[in-house]
């Protein structure tokens, strides 16, 4: 009835050699902003997907000083069509964003996602608690789900996603903070 489901594997503590596992296993981008903010920590990653058929969904968590004071905390979603991690962080039915998202109108925020300019749209119908926004990148949805609300601004700031998939020896010197409460119960 549902389609294929992929299943979401454990959440995977902040460290490098446990985001190489995302890496490894994942068959869509792995997005991390990079440079990360000022001040701000890797705080862990998770996947939907089975060995089988490999990470179809993949989630990094990052936190740090919030625009506004006090802390933000940001996960990064990529995901094919129909999978529906994004929206279990977004506190949203449904597994797509398409429905909530008003492409009528000028994007809310963009960010530079692998080199190209990806617009994003705010999002409708989540919780009050955080911002959430959702585009196209690479012909997967992405999604930025920021809390609290207020901390959406940073999104404003255009920030560089890379594909940590395509990284070089610099994520070795990636800085991890504590495993983030956000990335385990969204």
């Amino acid at each position: 009835m549902h389609g294929p489901v992929h299943p979401l594997q454990p959440v995977i503590p902040p460290s490098v050699e446990a985001l190489s596992v995302v890496v490894h296993r994942a068959h869509v981008p792995v997005w991390m902003p990079w440079p990360l903010p000022v001040g701000w920590l890797f705080t862990g990653a998770a996947f939907a997907g089975d060995d089988r058929s490999g990470g179809r969904a993949t989630a990094v968590a990052c936190s740090g000083p919030g625009p506004l004071g006090g802390i933000g905390e940001l996960v990064l979603i990529a995901e094919e069509l129909g999978v529906g991690l994004g929206a279990r962080y977004a506190g949203m039915d449904g597994p797509d964003p398409g429905p909530y998202m008003n492409v009528e109108k000028p994007p809310q925020a963009k960010v530079l996602a692998a080199g190209r300019p990806t617009p994003l749209w705010l999002v409708s119908g989540t919780p009050d608690d955080r911002a959430v926004f959702a585009g196209e990148a690479l012909g997967l949805w992405l999604w930025a789900v920021v809390w609290p609300e207020q901390s959406g601004l940073l999104m404003y700031d255009e920030l560089v996603l890379t594909d940590v998939r395509d990284a070089g020896a610099e994520v070795d010197l990636l800085p991890c903070g504590a495993l983030s409460p956000r990335i385990l119960e969204p």
